[in-house]
């Protein structure tokens, strides 16, 4: 029986029914509440409310990739430059700070930057391993 008040309930304070929520303990007071001004009285006292709007948790979608969502030839969607930009600086930035470190010196960190400049380097990782097997640096100094 109490749903038929929670469906008046819901109209009332305009949300959906799954939101009413009812004083258990006042049940029977809610029970006997049969037309719109009783409920009313009934909301007005705080034996029925409306709960708080639940979240919404948004499902990831997959990206799809492949050839026929792509727009644009393949340095148009990431231009060469901007990947250079993007190995380039980390590679920097990683020279800078060994140097600060003094753990390589100011004619190796030279020497390094040029081969950088040069792109002979793939990753910060790829630039360590280079500088640990010339000895340039030591291992556990990292």
């Amino acid at each position: 029986m109490v749903s038929f008040q929670k469906k008046i309930a819901a109209k009332i304070l305009k949300v959906g029914v799954s939101r009413v929520w009812i004083d258990p303990s006042k049940i029977e007071d809610v029970r006997k509440a049969v037309t719109k001004a009783d409920i009313r009285k009934l909301i007005r006292k705080g034996v029925i409310k409306a709960l708080p709007p639940k979240k919404k948790r948004r499902k990831e979608k997959k990206r799809r990739k492949g050839p026929g969502s792509r727009k644009g030839k393949l340095y148009s969607r990431s231009p060469k430059k901007r990947e250079w930009i993007n190995t380039v600086r980390p590679l920097r930035r990683y020279l800078k700070e060994l140097k600060e470190k003094g753990l390589i010196d100011q004619k190796t960190y030279n020497h390094i930057y040029k081969l950088v400049k040069g792109g002979m380097f793939r990753s910060r990782a790829h630039l360590k391993i280079y500088l640990e097997q010339r000895g340039l640096i030591k291992k556990g100094e990292e």
